[in-house]
């Protein structure tokens, strides 16, 4: 029995009536339809609300306005974090009709006028105001600027309890009054409220009141920022007004995105769940991952894990060079890689004075002439030199010995098994993580260097759409040669179809170093989740944050904060499905259950 059915068939008393929809009504007509679906299984009229099921609704409806209704100021009520439904009706009144009304109520006014004159009374300034809005008015009207229309708005609110609906009461009534919007509740009219209310565009209500078109646009309820597009993925909720947030990083001016939260704030969460989304929509992804988060994630999507550390299997030779493409000169190619190794001497050798600097750049040319990888000629599949052969090289030079003994650890001492090795990692894989969590601190800034390095090159190798990602970037702005090159990566990313992701923590340390801004500034989306005291002011002054924006990242729980894309910028929470959430999980206690759960199951099998 459909619901609209039963509200009409109900006897109506002076007391409240309750109406059981009986399963034989519904038996009787044969089949089950979606009205009878969503119908509550009871409904109880009472004079002041309406209890649906285990619901309770209220509905008002709006009796004055004020002189002047300012644009969105309809906006507060559509975004209040309420469970409400708003009823808008807009009834067309002929103009003839509407000018012949507006004739008897100027004349009236005016008679009041001079009536006051005549008995010479002060002038009521009340009178003159309503008496020059109806004449503009009824010029408007005549010359067809203006059209007059009934206007009834409705708004049914819903809780658990009268208790819950008093107090939703107050906020939407308070937030109405200090507007000079005035309501009143559907006394003894709760059902016709509540039907009004309903998407069935029936004005039972009938509280109307007159309005011209200016005022009445500034009611349009869509004000709030939505970042939905046709394409893209899922990245969250807006908090505003619970639309979804879809969108598509790589239909932006460039690619590129920023992270910064604290730490438990949830913003490796949020990236997992971005490069999860991404993978079914053919980007590849490539994460570099201090902390060794996305080990979990590669195994269950089927990607590879490159473990990057001192007794690691996996080795990376910084002298490896980039296939040349036909639009490229390979004399360019060459200069590009031999400033790259440079700044990685630079870092590796903690500082270069000018002298050592130069020596270094002219070691290194040498190193590739003796490989016969020269600008000349294209060297594309040439086997490249490794450190010891630069090491050869560097010792011959006059002025090296400091040089030569500072290089030692690399190619003789303790970490000489690091990168003194040819490469033997092949990233053909849609997702590939770069862990370096077991490399000592001292050595992370270099090898972050080397990996991004060692992508930079495949990425050119191949255009593809890609999405790399650095976590605990803050570890690449250590260093001025690192975040020169993380600028560089995401200046030039746009030309090889590459998106770089970059994550933090420690906000103060990323924007202190001299490239932080401007990886700021070439990054089209930037994710703000939950700040601490400590950095909210650096924050507010560098995104331009309003204070409510600055309490609100104060107070976002995990997963919530603003996200911004080009020049729009919404609230928004994080959320992902049950399955996802197995997947990309940093909790320790979910990671403990889920690891316990697979040995049970891996003991299971064996039995």
């Amino acid at each position: 029995m459909a619901l609209l059915d039963f509200l009409a068939r109900k006897k109506k008393d002076d007391t409240a009536t309750v109406v059981p929809v009986l399963p034989k009504d519904i038996y009787a007509e044969g089949q089950l339809n979606l009205a009878d679906t969503i119908a509550p299984a009871a409904l109880k009229v009472s004079a002041k609300e309406l209890q649906l099921g285990e619901k309770m609704s209220r509905t008002f409806y709006t009796i004055s306005y004020p002189r002047f209704l300012t644009d969105s100021w309809f906006t507060p009520i559509i975004n209040l974090a309420r469970v409400f439904d708003i009823g808008i009706f807009v009834h067309p009144i002929e103009t003839g009709q509407a000018l012949r009304n507006l004739q008897k109520k100027t004349a009236e006014v005016q008679s009041q006028i001079s009536e006051r004159e005549e008995k010479g009374f002060v002038r009521d300034p009340m009178l003159d105001t309503a008496y020059q809005d109806l004449e503009g008015l009824r010029d408007n009207l005549q010359q067809a600027q203006e059209k007059i229309f009934d206007l009834g708005l409705y708004i049914t609110i819903y809780g658990e309890s009268k208790e819950e609906l008093d107090k939703i009461e107050g906020e939407l009534r308070g937030v109405l009054d200090a507007k000079l919007v005035y309501t009143k509740p559907a006394l003894f009219q709760q059902e016709q409220g509540f039907r009004s209310t309903l998407p069935l565009a029936n004005d039972e209500l009938a509280v109307n009141s007159k309005m011209n078109s200016s005022p009445l646009s500034s009611i349009f309820p869509f004000v709030s920022f939505d970042l939905t597009s046709d394409h893209g993925i899922l990245y969250g909720i807006n908090r505003h007004n619970a639309s979804l947030i879809l969108f598509d990083r790589f239909s932006l001016e460039n690619y590129n995105s920023v992270v910064f939260a604290k730490s438990g704030s949830g913003k490796s969460y949020a990236v997992k769940l971005e490069i999860l989304r991404s993978l079914m929509f053919d980007t590849d992804v490539i994460v570099i991952d201090p902390e060794r988060e996305y080990e979990y994630l590669a195994e269950a999507t089927g990607g590879r894990l490159f473990n990057i550390s001192l007794s690691s299997e996996h080795h990376i030779n910084p002298f490896d060079l980039p296939v040349v493409r036909q639009d490229e000169n390979p004399s360019d190619i060459l200069r590009s890689n031999i400033i790259t190794l440079v700044g990685l001497f630079r870092i590796m050798l903690g500082g270069l004075s000018p002298e050592e600097d130069a020596i270094i750049d002219r070691a290194v040319t040498e190193t590739y002439a003796l490989k016969d990888i020269t600008g000349d000629a294209d060297f594309t599949g040439v086997e490249p030199p490794l450190l010891s052969d630069f090491e050869s090289v560097l010792s011959g030079m006059e002025g090296s010995q400091s040089l030569v003994q500072r290089l030692s650890k690399y190619t003789h001492g303790t970490w000489s098994g690091f990168i003194n090795q040819p490469t033997n990692v092949d990233i053909n894989k849609q997702f590939v993580v770069f862990s370096v969590r077991d490399m000592e601190d001292e050595l992370k800034p270099v090898a972050m260097y080397i990996v991004t390095h060692f992508i930079w090159n495949a990425v050119r190798r191949e255009l593809k759409k890609r999405l790399l990602v650095i976590d605990e970037a803050w570890w690449m702005m250590k260093s001025e040669d690192t975040a020169s090159f993380l600028y560089s990566l995401a200046k030039r990313g746009r030309k090889y179809y590459l998106g770089v992701a970059t994550i933090t923590q420690d906000v103060e340390d990323f924007l202190r170093s001299p490239y932080g801004k401007p990886i700021l500034t070439n990054s089209s989306i930037q994710l703000l989740l939950k700040q601490s005291p400590t950095t909210i002011e650096v924050l507010k002054d560098i995104f331009n944050l309003t204070d409510e924006e600055k309490y609100l990242l104060l107070e976002s729980g995990v997963g919530e904060g603003l996200f911004f894309a080009g020049l729009k910028h919404v609230a928004i929470k994080i959320v992902a499905s049950y399955t996802e959430d197995q997947i990309i999980t940093s909790d320790p206690s979910q990671l403990l259950a889920i690891r316990k759960e697979k040995q049970r199951q891996e003991s299971t099998e064996r039995v």
